[in-house]
């Protein structure tokens, strides 16, 4: 009987696995090649239901379905964002604030999506009768959007 090799095995599983994760690399935290949440069939479809809820003016089911996804993907900036502008639009507008800054804290390079909730951070302290911070937030956006 003869004996055979096993040592390639790993090797080979190390280079698989290598390649796998290779191929995730230029993907933002929480993102896949195809859009936020797309990797994960359950959390694109709250994002869609979510969005339709918003555009029904269902904000708490809206705010329900984004709560659920972040359960799932809480390191998805897009959904981060999407519930801070849900939560703009009930008016919470101290809530928004965190809700936006966590959003940019995983958004890596992502310039529009930064640009996008420092706008909703300015908005959100307009409200709350912080003009100074309002203005200081609209100008991170405007620096952010003229790279």
């Amino acid at each position: 009987m003869s004996s055979i090799n096993l040592r390639p095995i790993p090797l080979i599983a190390g280079l698989l696995i290598s390649l796998l994760f290779a191929g995730c690399a230029g993907l933002g935290a929480g993102q896949s090649a195809s859009g936020p949440g797309a990797g994960n069939p359950a959390v694109a479809a709250m994002l869609a239901a979510a969005q339709q809820d918003q555009d029904a003016g269902r904000l708490d089911r809206a705010a329900a379905s984004l709560e659920r996804a972040l359960r799932i993907d809480a390191r998805n900036p897009a959904i981060w964002h999407q519930l801070a502008r849900v939560r703009l639009q009930q008016g919470e507008y101290d809530v928004v604030t965190g809700l936006a800054a966590k959003s940019n804290t995983l958004a890596g390079a992502d310039d529009a999506l930064r640009a996008a909730n420092w706008r909703l951070i300015g908005t959100a302290r307009a409200a709350l009768g912080d003009n100074a911070g309002a203005n200081a937030a609209f100008a991170n956006a405007t620096r952010l959007e003229g790279r």
